[in-house]
């Protein structure tokens, strides 16, 4: 599943071909994605200006100007492909819609911008945006961990006294939003802290550490275009390549590559996900 710094890139991507433009026609092929889409849907976006791109964890936030956000969450196999540019090319036809092209969109300035999810798993809605903070995807979601309000004694709070592993616990959104499997078990790694370890038993100055490598785990991946595995594209088409730096995660059976440790990456499973981690390094 796309995580922050897919979801990140993929805003990035959009935000120079959208904000500010108006979406002069809106084609929608279907009535849902994992749920239904809202009454009307092309129709409430046929028209409207486009004010910003924001993100809430693995949200995208497109603010409209009649005062309404449209939400889009990518779910596990949704990408968002401008024009028809793949790997980094344009080519001028418009081809024909594909069998997974769900919402299809023309800017006042001529692009074309997909929304292609084979297994529909994402999900669109509107909502207004001065109540954005009462939706039932963000509601309840914890810090952003990129933002001001994410710290080391944050953190420490949010686990004070939780019986589930730290690796749990940092993939509870109402922790810490936005965290997925893979950054997780890389920042564990890095930060040096066993994926088992229980979450309030981590020490406050591991916890510092754990929060310096959550934040640097993110903008290295976010620069890089995000971790491309199986389906994920940039809004441009190409491939994320983060996943070339992984030191954990998908790594199972070769040598840690933390400077003179010398141990043996294993894989294990929590709550149904594989979890990767060095038991040398790692306490």
């Amino acid at each position: 599943m796309p995580e922050l710094p897919e979801v990140e890139t993929v805003r990035r991507g959009l935000e120079p071909v959208l904000a500010g433009h108006r979406l002069c026609e809106v084609v929608q092929r279907r009535a849902d994605l994992r749920w239904p889409l809202p009454e009307r849907f092309a129709e409430r976006l046929t028209g409207r200006r486009v004010e910003g791109l924001g993100r809430r964890a693995k949200t995208i936030l497109i603010g409209l100007d009649d005062g309404q956000t449209w939400l889009v969450h990518l779910g596990m196999t949704g990408r968002v492909l401008i024009g028809d540019r793949m790997l980094g090319e344009f080519h001028h036809q418009t081809p024909e819609p594909g069998p997974h092209d769900h919402v299809i969109l023309t800017t006042d300035a001529g692009i074309r911008i997909v929304y292609n999810d084979a297994r529909r798993f994402g999900a669109m809605d509107l909502w207004p945006t001065g109540d954005l903070a009462t939706h039932p995807w963000l509601a309840r979601l914890g810090p952003e961990p990129l933002g001001n309000d994410f710290s080391a004694p944050v953190l420490a709070a949010r686990l004070a006294g939780k019986m589930t592993p730290i690796k749990a616990a940092l993939l509870d959104q109402r922790v810490v939003a936005g965290l997925g499997n893979i950054y997780v078990c890389e920042a564990l790694h890095r930060a040096g802290i066993h994926p088992g370890r229980i979450a309030g038993s981590v020490s406050a100055r591991r916890i510092d550490r754990l929060v310096r490598e959550i934040r640097a785990t993110l903008a290295e991946a976010i620069a890089a275009g995000g971790s491309s595995l199986r389906d994920y594209r940039q809004a441009d088409g190409e491939l994320g390549y983060f996943q070339h730096s992984f030191l954990a995660y998908d790594r199972e059976g070769t040598t840690c590559r933390q400077p003179g440790c010398g141990g043996t990456i294993r894989r294990i499973v929590q709550s149904g996900r594989s979890t990767f981690y060095c038991p040398k390094c790692q306490r």
